[in-house]
């Protein structure tokens, strides 16, 4: 049977299933709270990928996705810099937002042309 689940929600999930455990291993200062929002961000982003791909209105969806996706960022830079992670998590943590902000991008621009030529 193929999997017909999108990418981008393949893509939120593995990011999480990732950023999970990296979030346990944070100081127990960063973890209840920067640790939470970041994981509750992200379930969320999780959450609109796949509310996007089973309902016909998308835009609104992933435009939320997105932004929250950008929040996700931001929260994972200033874990950086308050040293909750480590160089190498970065690297890969930033890696993994990368590819989930391009596909919710092309996912996007793939709507916002397919409603253009309606």
């Amino acid at each position: 049977m193929k999997d017909t689940t999108p990418q981008a929600v393949q893509s939120a999930h593995e990011l999480l299933r990732w950023l999970i455990p990296q979030i346990d291993k944070f100081p127990r200062m960063r973890r209840f709270t920067l640790g939470e929002r970041l994981e509750s961000v992200l379930l969320d982003v999780l959450e609109l990928t796949v509310e996007e791909a089973f309902t016909h209105n998308k835009r609104a969806a992933l435009h939320k996705a997105n932004l929250r996706l950008e929040v996700v960022k931001h929260l994972w830079q200033l874990a950086l810099e308050l040293h909750a992670v480590a160089h190498r998590a970065n690297e890969h943590g930033a890696c993994l937002m990368d590819k989930l902000g391009r596909q919710l991008g092309g996912w996007l621009r793939s709507n916002d042309s397919r409603d253009r030529s309606l």
